[in-house]
Formats: structure tokens, C-alpha cells, sequence
């Protein structure tokens, strides 16, 4: 009951932020909207008990993708702009693509599952998780066993390949050359006189 609840929760969510994003005109409250649809897909792919691909969702997209959209919009500066002329403009057509997708997503959907789950009950559905009685492992325990078993020497290889690169990164990055500091004389340029500071057309002068 709290899962399908949940679920419910992130699925309003997720749809209200992904609207957001087209719908804002300031782009960087846009790919904010966008940081909140990945964290919302990724509560619900860990509500069905995918945990790999939803810290994946967190790491990759919300950690890389999503940060670096956003230090570029605020880098560029981009000036806020309305697009109320050219919302109206392509509204209609945007709303027939729209409709189009909906449709296959919906002949798929019944193409597919011939029964419906939520006949009895629209909060609760009559499945029964048999992965819970079959398998109690979960996806990151099953990919470290994998990982940390039989490919250990690969993983240790692919991590030394990353410390080598970034070492080379910073090393790239070290600036060897020695720079000459100038150093003012102000004695020097206090016992300039009249003599030494005029400049003749035949006096020659060594840079």
C-alpha cells in the first residue's frame, strides 16, 4: 500500500516536472525542473527494485549531465525571452505529435497486457512479486558479487588506467617555466635628471 502510494507520488511528480521543462522560459529554473525529473525517475526505478539503474540515474545524469547543462546556461548568460508568439504558433502541432505518441504508447500497452492489474482495486494490484521468492539478492549485490569475483583483475586494471589518467591531467597542467620577476629601483628612477631622460636623434640605444 505505501509502494503503490509511492509510486503514485513520484509518478505526479515526475510528470509535472517534465512539463515544467518545456513549459519555463527561464532555462535555468528548466534544467532544474530536469534535475527533479531524474531524481524522481530514479525513487521510482528503486521502487521497483532496479537500485543499479537508479543510482546510475543519480550519478550520471543528475551528477554529470544535468550539473554541467547547468554551469553552461550560467556561463553563456543567457537573457530571459518570451515565446508567448511562437507557443501559440506551434501549440497545435505540438499537441498532434503529442497525441500521436500517446496513441502507440497506448495500443502498445494493451497489445501487451492482456489483463488489468487494478481491476479490483485502482490503489493495489492482484500481482504477485515472485522475484521476492525466488531470489532474495538484489542488483547490487549480484553485480558486486560478479564484479568483485570474477573480474577483480580487470576492475583493478580499469582504476589504474583512470589514477594514470588523471595524474597525467594534472601534471599536463603544472606550469614548469620559471617566471623573471621585475623588481622596481626607485633609487634608480629618483636620480633621473634632465640629461639622462631626453632622448636625441643621435643617440643610439641597446634594448
Amino acid at each position: 500500500m505505501v509502494t503503490n502510494f509511492l509510486f503514485y507520488f513520484f509518478s505526479n511528480v515526475l510528470l509535472l516536472s517534465a512539463l515544467m521543462v518545456i513549459i519555463v522560459q527561464n532555462s535555468i529554473h528548466s534544467v532544474l525542473f530536469l534535475v527533479l525529473s531524474f531524481v524522481t525517475s530514479a525513487s521510482m526505478l528503486f521502487l521497483l527494485e532496479c537500485e543499479f539503474i537508479s543510482l546510475m540515474f543519480i550519478t550520471i545524469y543528475v551528477g554529470a549531465i544535468a550539473v554541467l547543462f547547468l554551469f553552461v546556461i550560467m556561463m553563456l548568460d543567457i537573457k530571459t525571452a518570451y515565446f508567448t508568439k511562437d507557443t501559440l504558433k506551434y501549440f497545435p502541432f505540438g499537441s498532434f505529435i503529442g497525441f500521436v505518441f500517446l496513441m502507440e504508447i497506448l495500443l502498445v500497452v494493451f497489445k501487451n497486457f492482456k489483463s488489468n492489474p487494478y481491476q479490483n482495486s485502482f490503489l493495489s494490484n492482484f500481482y504477485v512479486n515472485w522475484f521476492d521468492k525466488v531470489d532474495s539478492f538484489t542488483d547490487l549485490e549480484a553485480l558486486g558479487q560478479v564484479l568483485y569475483t570474477h573480474y577483480v583483475l580487470h576492475f583493478l586494471v580499469a582504476g589504474i588506467i583512470l589514477l594514470l589518467s588523471v595524474i597525467g591531467a594534472v601534471v599536463l597542467t603544472i606550469n614548469t617555466k620559471e617566471k623573471t620577476s621585475r623588481h622596481q629601483i626607485v633609487f634608480k628612477q629618483l636620480s633621473r635628471n634632465y640629461k639622462n631622460v631626453l632622448i636625441t636623434k643621435n643617440q643610439n640605444f641597446n634594448l
